[in-house]
């Protein structure tokens, strides 16, 4: 959907992720705004993965203020070791200890969407496994240096740097960057949102 797009909903994106806006590039989908919510992504005490990364997707959604024909899009993603949140490392030893946890085993990457319209909030969860290979000691200080970790959960990008160390995934690849596509189109579908501003 381009910005021109004639009496299509104006889709806003509720993130500051580059990574998103390209994703949403790839399908075809060019947002009216980016407008980033703030909010506070603390978890709750004794709060899952899953319900965690739902209800930030949620709250971002609700934290956005709208105007009349407008849709938000927001999501969330987040990296779980059994019922461990991994967020983003607040500083390299973070980065390292998260690394060091997913070495050799497999982890979960959970991507919530949501979809806000005038008419109500549709949503999507969508889970990822992704096995990394033991990363020896060298290596990681290596990866470290390299600084890929800043601002990603669990401390690496699928897309990136760490690609090295994951040699085998179970899901959507999209979704492990921050957005599942496929799931993510049929939502902005539904809201009659479509590539090229085409409209039905």
């Amino acid at each position: 959907m381009t910005a021109s797009s004639k009496d299509a909903p104006r889709l806003i994106l509720g993130s500051a992720s580059p990574r998103r806006l390209e994703l949403l590039a790839q399908i075809g989908i060019v947002p009216f705004a980016l407008r980033p919510a703030d909010i506070d992504e603390t978890p709750r005490r004794a709060e899952t993965p899953r319900d965690y990364v739902r209800r930030m997707a949620r709250e971002k959604a609700a934290a956005l203020t709208l105007s009349p024909g407008e849709v938000a899009l927001t999501a969330d993603t987040t990296v779980a070791v059994g019922r461990r949140i991994l967020g983003k490392p607040a500083d390299r030893a973070e980065a390292a200890e998260f690394m060091r946890l997913m070495s050799g085993r497999r982890h979960v990457v959970l991507t919530a969407v949501a979809l806000r319209r005038a008419d109500g909030l549709s949503e999507r969860l969508v889970q990822t496994l992704v096995r990394m290979r033991p990363i020896d000691a060298a290596a990681l200080e290596r990866y470290l240096d390299i600084g890929d970790w800043q601002g990603k959960a669990g401390g690496y990008a699928i897309q990136g740097a760490a690609a090295a160390f994951i040699p085998w995934i179970q899901g959507s690849f999209s979704a492990v960057v921050g957005l599942p596509l496929s799931e993510t189109a049929a939502m902005l579908a539904a809201a009659g949102i479509h590539p090229d501003g085409e409209i039905t």
